[in-house]
């Protein structure tokens, strides 16, 4: 990925809506404190009220931003969200509680905004956004809040928003390292500016693999709404062409300016990307190497079992971190993380005599080292397709997931 370039920040930008005709007695009451501040007043707290957000994503930064914009006043939210709810959510996705776990998070973000304010209309599109759907659900919404955790919808949400001329708000969580900005093609650079390319398949861990600090979420959550109230006001200067950066360890916020690329391949002076393309495949999920590899080299969690239970010849070895590793692990299994294959150390302490069989959590870190192994000269390696999460459901399901 190319780094950041430096450019000039840009300057006030003027309201994103229009203010609504009046406030009720009850919501002058409700929004008292915002009322006061000089910069917000009544016309401030008009515009929020006459707003349209869209929240993508119901999770770790969705969670924060829907309540918070919930809470100042934003009179339409809508949120894209298919998924449900589970228990591994609830440490950082603070809109939803033990009593939703299994429900709709659509349903029970809503059900947490309407009752933090009963004035907020609530829009739900409970469906995966896709090329197909995006431009219609983006066309209802003023300002469109990303809280996406995997890049193939990242860049999907850009290049919606810069075809439709849309700003948008960017946030990343990631361990304790979080990023926000501020993306308008009309203002400044898009995400395509900051990231031309996905990095490779299996080079980023997401969340689910890596980890996030709970409270992570809310640091960038809050940022993005704070940008969004400003941005529909028109007050302030907006993350526009600059980058912030926070490390909860350091406790350090640094900003880094951005400039417009010309030569972006969606928002430059002669784009190449015109219209939505096929996402998933940009962002290869999964290498080409790697889906080679496991072509006929998978087996499933059952397959090990016999195998296991047989007294096969095998050598199994999980390709997690330590720290997945300690939460539940197949027996038997010994540990060598992904990046001592991909650094070629592990090479050398692997049996000649015995067959590789590896696994991770679901299949994909896995099917990664296969192919290492494969061009190494392991022609007979196997993996496990569904991973450990797939070993639980089918061989113990009394062992824990995460």
């Amino acid at each position: 990925m190319n780094s950041p370039t430096i450019g000039v920040s840009v300057s006030q930008l003027p309201p994103l809506v229009e203010p609504a005709t009046e406030l009720t007695v009850d919501e002058v009451r409700r929004y008292s404190r915002h009322l006061i501040i000089p910069d917000v007043g009544m016309d401030g707290q008009k515009r929020l009220k006459n707003a349209k957000v869209l929240c993508v994503g119901a999770g770790g930064l969705g969670s924060p931003a829907l309540m918070y914009l919930a809470a100042a006043g934003v009179g339409t939210l809508g949120i894209v969200e298919f998924d449900t709810v589970d228990e591994s959510n609830l440490q950082r996705q603070i809109i939803h509680g033990q009593s939703d776990i299994g429900r709709s998070k659509a349903e029970s973000a809503r059900d947490s905004v309407k009752e933090i304010n009963p004035y907020t209309k609530v829009v739900l599109h409970e469906e995966r956004l896709e090329a197909d759907n995006v431009m219609e659900i983006f066309g209802q919404y003023d300002l469109i809040v990303d809280g996406t955790d995997n890049f193939a919808t990242r860049y999907l949400v850009n290049d919606a928003c810069v075809l439709l001329n849309k700003p948008y708000i960017w946030g990343s969580i990631y361990r304790f390292d979080g990023q926000a900005s501020v993306f308008w093609s009309e203002h400044g650079p898009c995400y395509r500016c900051l990231y031309p390319e996905p990095p490779p398949p299996g080079m980023v861990p997401s969340c689910a693999e890596g980890g996030v600090l709970g409270v992570l979420c809310a640091s960038i959550g809050s940022i993005q709404v704070n940008e969004a109230i400003k941005l529909l006001m028109g007050i302030g200067e907006p993350l526009v062409g600059r980058l912030m950066i926070y490390d909860a360890l350091e406790m350090t916020y640094r900003t880094v300016k951005v400039r417009k690329d010309p030569e972006c391949a969606v928002c430059g002076k002669n784009p190449t990307v015109t219209e939505l393309i096929d996402y998933e495949a940009f962002c290869g999920v999964v290498s080409e190497e790697a889906q080679e590899a496991a072509l006929g080299s998978t087996i499933t969690p059952r397959r090990l079992k016999e195998w296991l239970d047989a007294g096969e010849n095998i050598d199994l070895i999980d390709v997690r971190e330590p720290g997945e590793y300690e939460i539940v692990r197949i027996p038997g299994s010994r540990l060598i993380p992904k990046n001592e294959f991909l650094m070629g150390r592990a090479l050398e302490e692997l049996p000649q005599d015995k067959r590789i069989v590896l696994n991770c959590k679901t299949g994909v870190r896995s099917a990664e080292v296969l192919a290492v192994l494969k061009s190494a000269g392991f022609a007979d390696a196997v993996h496990v397709g569904g991973g450990v999460i797939g070993w639980v459901n089918q061989i113990e399901p009394e062992k824990p997931v995460y």
